[in-house]
This record gives C-alpha cells, structure tokens and sequence, in this order.
C-alpha cells in the first residue's frame, strides 16, 4: 500500500478532501519523524513503538557481488508492533487463508464437473 492510497482510504472514511487527507496524513508522518529525532522513541498505544537502535560497525558483504564491506556504526529505526495489532492481524490472515483454501478445493470439483459434461 502507497501513501497515496492511505490518503485515498482516509479522505473516504473521514469525509475529507484528498488533500485535506493527505495534509493529515503528511503531518502525522512529520510528526513520528520529529518525536523520533528529539526523544528516540515513540509509543503508540495498541499500534507498536517506533525506537531508535544503534547498529555497531561491522564487516558485511555485497549480495549482488559477493565482495565485503565495512559498514560504520549508525542508527536505525525499528518498529515494534502492538500485541493487539498482530493479534489482528493473525486472526484476518487465518480467515483469508481458510477462505482461500475452501476456494482451491471447490475449483478441482467444479473443472471435473465441466469436463463431463463436454
């Protein structure tokens, strides 16, 4: 999913403007940035935490080349999802699966079916 689509998404269940969708949308991911620069964390209940990590300096090779670099200490962001959005998320993955799996059984049957009556 883009940007663009979250902004699409909002607009819809807010009533906004795209553009007034995608200000919100902008603002709030100026905003995570902002709070993570200043304090290198942020908690947002039932969603996760965004923290900032220290990577140390370390050898690490080239996939497409095979050839080792070495890559110097830094900082990245990690994020940590909430229990209540994976639990979410688990749960909706399941039922999509099971629905698909019911879907591929049903196809078999229904291109025999077609067969016998040619």
């Amino acid at each position: 999913m883009t940007k663009k689509e979250v902004v699409r998404l909002v607009s819809e269940k807010t009533g906004l403007s795209q553009q007034e969708a995608k200000e919100v949308v902008q603002t709030t991911f100026d905003s995570i940035i902002e709070v993570l620069v200043k304090t290198g964390r942020l908690e947002l209940r039932n969603f996760g935490v965004f923290a900032v990590k220290r990577r140390a300096a370390r050898n690490a090779r080239n996939p497409r080349t095979g050839v080792e670099v070495w890559v110097d200490e830094h900082e990245t962001v990690a994020f940590k999802p909430g229990k209540m959005m994976v639990a979410q998320v688990q749960t909706e993955r399941k039922k999509r699966a099971a629905k698909a799996t019911k879907k591929a059984a049903k196809a078999p049957k229904a291109a025999k079916t077609a067969k016998k009556a040619r």
